[in-house]
């Protein structure tokens, strides 16, 4: 999938991390300078389609015929004596072929002042797994990668209206999240994931700006002699 460089070599282990959405990290597979070959935990051991490979100081995570359960952010860490390092996260999305859930963000972008209010809004449109789903809100500013989770709505299938009249029924999910007193560090790309299906799917995002507070007038004072 992707790999990693290390540059001391007397790092004493080198290790990737899975953190699928909303959930703690699990060790995938770790390797020291001792061991010549990666050892992976328990509940990944077994796989016929992870693989870890390390060569010329990098070390290779491979997953071969992805799944939509591979969905998840990836760290490799490395342990120099009692110091821990992270590298930024690579995040997999696997998406169903013929997947029946739509995204969708409003709006496109928005432009505030600091102090203002806003509302960002997400809807669900799907016709399967219904009700089945949590929602996530994830923001990325400017030069910041990966973007970071900032707020859940969890299972809240009582938001849920279905759509009738229709063949197959849909159901439209609208969820809302609003922000209150904005400063200029709320500015950044707003992202509305959906996890259902077992799948992971994102919207387009919301682009917020927010300019700085409004100038006040200050009143003339006039004087009478």
């Amino acid at each position: 999938m992707t790999n990693k460089t290390s540059s001391k070599e007397d790092v004493k282990f080198i290790s990737w991390l899975k953190q699928p959405l909303g959930q703690k990290p699990q060790v995938v597979a770790r390797k020291s300078h001792y061991q010549s070959d990666a050892i992976f935990s328990y509940e990944f051991k077994n796989s016929t389609r992870l693989s870890a490979n390390a060569t010329q100081g990098k070390f290779y995570l491979t997953i071969s015929q992805v799944e939509a359960s591979d969905s998840a952010t990836y760290y490799c860490t490395t342990v120099f004596y009692s110091e821990i390092s992270f590298e930024d996260g690579t995040t997999l999305i696997v998406m169903e072929s013929q997947s029946r859930t739509i995204v969708l963000q409003q709006p496109e972008s928005e432009s505030v002042q600091s102090g203002d209010s806003v509302t960002l809004q997400c809807t669900v449109h799907t016709e399967t797994c219904a009700g089945e789903h949590s929602v996530y809100w994830f923001r990325q500013a400017s030069g910041e990668s990966p973007p970071g989770i900032i707020h859940t709505h969890g299972h809240r299938s009582d938001e849920c209206q279905r759509s009738s009249g229709t063949v197959s029924p849909t159901q439209s999910c609208v969820y809302n999240f609003p922000k209150r007193n904005l400063s200029r560090s709320d500015a950044g790309t707003y992202y509305c994931a959906v996890a259902t299906c077992g799948e992971i799917l994102f919207g387009n995002g919301t682009k917020l700006d927010v300019e700085g507070a409004k100038a006040t007038r200050i009143p003339e004072t006039v004087l009478f002699w």
